[in-house]
């Protein structure tokens, strides 16, 4: 351990041992080792700020007990720290690996305890995930891509709606909806999320300049729908 590491371990000896822990450091390897009983041993790594180098050492330490904890100072929580920037993901990010987390000055702040994650389904967005995923036609986007627009499933009936439209220009949503086999298709040109039709009277849609840049910006996706 670093100076600055063995600083951390008083305290955290001392938190250990007022609730009946015997605490011993530097065993195999492992900075701090405490036991109760008959119970499994509380395994604590140290370190002077939260990097990978310690997630991946409390990870590790897993293969020796299910209770283990990584430690670091609060001084290393400060504006600009990485964990100031990601405190909610790190958090996260150890309640599923089932690692605790302590922050230590002259005293010790359990920030999370080290038990097995039991994610929550969430059966909404299941149901959204599987919808999208059947109503995409094809493959359209690149995985990674963070300087395009998505084509989702949405964007692909849009699209439709838009192409028709270009052909066929004036036509009310009925016909939209008959022409192009979109369902929403009514829903689609009221809602306008992306501004490319525009009600010219009572019951009939043209598309926007919005739109005649859209047909060539998703040239390609448009070529890969199936009529």
């Amino acid at each position: 351990m670093s100076s600055l590491e063995t600083e951390l371990y008083a305290p955290v000896k001392a938190w250990l041992e007022a609730t009946g822990f015997e605490v011993k450091a530097e065993i195999e390897g492992c900075d701090i080792v405490a036991r109760r009983g008959d119970e499994a041993p509380v395994i604590v790594e140290l370190k002077t700020r939260f990097n990978l180098d310690l997630l991946l050492q409390g990870v590790d330490r897993l293969r020796l007990s299910d209770r283990v904890y990584i430690a670091f100072p609060r001084s290393a929580t400060g504006k600009g720290s990485h964990w100031r920037k990601r405190r909610r993901a790190i958090i996260g990010l150890c309640r599923r690996l089932g690692v605790g987390l302590l922050i230590v000055d002259n005293r010790v702040e359990v920030v999370q305890e080290p038990e097995p994650y039991k994610p929550r389904g969430n059966a909404r967005k299941h149901r959204s995930l599987m919808l999208e995923f059947d109503r995409r036609q094809g493959d359209p986007n690149i995985g990674g891509s963070t300087r395009r627009a998505i084509v989702t499933a949405y964007r692909q009936d849009a699209l439709r709606c838009l192409d028709f439209l270009h052909k066929t220009p004036g036509q009310p949503p009925r016909l939209v909806k008959q022409a192009t086999g979109v369902d929403r298709a009514a829903s689609i040109l009221q809602r306008n999320v992306y501004g490319w039709f525009y009600r010219q009277d009572r019951a009939s849609y043209v598309i926007t300049p919005q739109g005649e840049a859209a047909l060539s910006e998703f040239a390609d996706a448009l070529k890969k729908l199936t009529p």
